[in-house]
């Protein structure tokens, strides 16, 4: 069974899905003339003035965007860095930046859809996603698609954002601070209950003042790192770019990494970081009070700004800065090792940070699953989702999980396919809609 998976997730993230998530992100950016990246300034703009919004929806376009980052910026930003370096070389980490600037049209035209296209459940709180803009955007025929979305979306998060994320914390913490695997699990359990339990409302409010916390204090121990080793900077850059496109040389425990490797974990890795393509993001952003799809658009695209341009390259800078690669470490470990060089006591940071990271993408993805559950079966499916949700943590904690990883893995590729699809084909409505927002704001 595990090495029919195993074929089925090399296929899942092969050539051919990395091509479609880095060839959709690419026309969308032709198609809106790299607005994406000219309007980063009136989108930063867009999120300072969106505390509270106004419109329809749930919460502010400030707090999506919290709930969003609190899902996307987790254990990715901290150990998928470090995997993908530590396989494709120094290099990966440019890969991940140009994955970056063209997922932020992919993030984009996801908002902008998500927001078009959402509707209110029948207890009037908004939902919205791919699946909605797949029924209420496309024609019938594409319909299953929508359902195929939401089942792929309901269950892929048992495993990636709870029993994985759970798992990794307990493991970190037993090794740091001999804390028994159990007993975090069942702490995590009453944290994430108590958020969860509360809806939307409670988990933006949550995600509002601990993403921003979280992140910037992640970004300021990365920054005394830099700024303690800037003259080592320019060396780093030109290591990255270099192994980019000629490759990493053999040394010590690592054992080199080509340039096809490079772009394979780059991109992967960086998908994996900021999911701009998967479709997830969107379901909380249909949640934002506005009337302005183009505005929401423009504010969902600094997630992934965010996460894979800013969080993302400070681990990465540290990394190699700190010249741990020949080590022959990966994932959480190589990251610990690098914050270690740099100053006593760095490890624990990153072990927080693993924590927190672990804990906002718990809080985060519970609601993407709730809103593919009530797709699929209504209001009704909420209760039992969380509180199903809740149950799964701790056992996440105890059990050996490189089956569900692998399959949740797999699930996440299929959650894309769906999704990709849709944005194509509504790719002339998000043309024309930013066409006209545009025009109207110049005027």
């Amino acid at each position: 069974m595990t090495e029919i998976i195993q074929a089925v997730n090399a296929f899942a993230w092969g050539p051919v899905m990395l091509v479609l998530l880095l060839g959709t992100g690419i026309f969308l950016s032709a198609g809106l003339r790299f607005a994406t990246v000219r309007k980063i300034p009136v989108a930063v703009g867009l999120l300072l003035g969106g505390r509270k919004g106004t419109g329809d929806g749930d919460i502010s376009p400030f707090a999506a965007l919290m709930t969003s980052l609190s899902a996307t910026i987790g254990t990715g930003n901290i150990a998928g860095v470090a995997t993908a370096i530590a396989l494709g070389g120094p290099g990966a980490l440019l890969w991940m930046w140009i994955t970056a600037l063209v997922g932020m049209a992919t993030k984009y035209a996801e908002a902008v859809c998500a927001v078009k296209f959402r509707e209110t459940d029948s207890d009037g709180n908004y939902s919205g996603g791919p699946m909605y803009y797949i029924r209420n955007g496309l024609h019938r025929r594409w319909h299953w698609l929508g359902y195929a979305f939401a089942i792929f979306g309901s269950l892929a998060g048992f495993g990636i954002a709870n029993t994985v994320q759970s798992n990794s914390v307990s493991q970190v913490l037993s090794d740091s601070f001999a804390v028994p695997p159990l007993a975090t699990g069942l702490v995590l359990m009453a944290l994430v209950g108590a958020v969860v339990l509360g809806g939307i409302r409670r988990i933006s409010t949550v995600a509002s003042w601990l993403v921003p916390f979280m992140a910037l204090s992640y970004i300021i121990m990365s920054l005394v790192v830099l700024v303690t080793h800037i003259d080592h900077i320019p060396h780093a850059v030109g290591v990255i770019v270099d192994s980019a496109f000629n490759g990493s040389a053999a040394a010590g425990g690592f054992a080199g990494a080509t340039v096809m490797a490079a772009l394979r974990f780059g991109v992967a890795r960086g998908i994996f970081s900021n999911e701009a393509g998967l479709g997830s993001a969107p379901i909380a952003h249909a949640a934002a009070r506005t009337n302005e799809p183009v505005e929401q658009g423009m504010i969902a695209m600094l997630g992934t700004f965010i996460d894979t341009l800013i969080v993302c390259t400070m681990t990465g800078l540290v990394i190699v800065i700190m010249e741990v690669l020949p080590s022959g470490e990966s994932g959480a470990v190589l990251t610990s090792m690098a914050f270690e060089e740099a100053f006593p006591g760095g490890a624990y940071i990153v072990t927080i940070g693993l924590c927190l990271f672990a804990f906002t993408t718990m809080i985060g993805w519970s609601f993407y699953g709730e809103r593919c559950v009530v797709y699929l079966f209504g209001t009704r499916g909420i209760l039992p989702f969380r509180l199903a949700w809740v149950v799964a943590i701790p056992v996440g904690t105890i059990i050996q999980l490189d089956l569900v990883w692998l399959i949740a893995d797999t699930l996440n590729a299929f959650m894309a396919i769906p999704n990709l699809v849709a944005l194509l084909l509504l790719s002339p409505l998000v043309f024309r809609l930013s066409k006209e927002y545009f025009s109207r704001e110049h005027k």
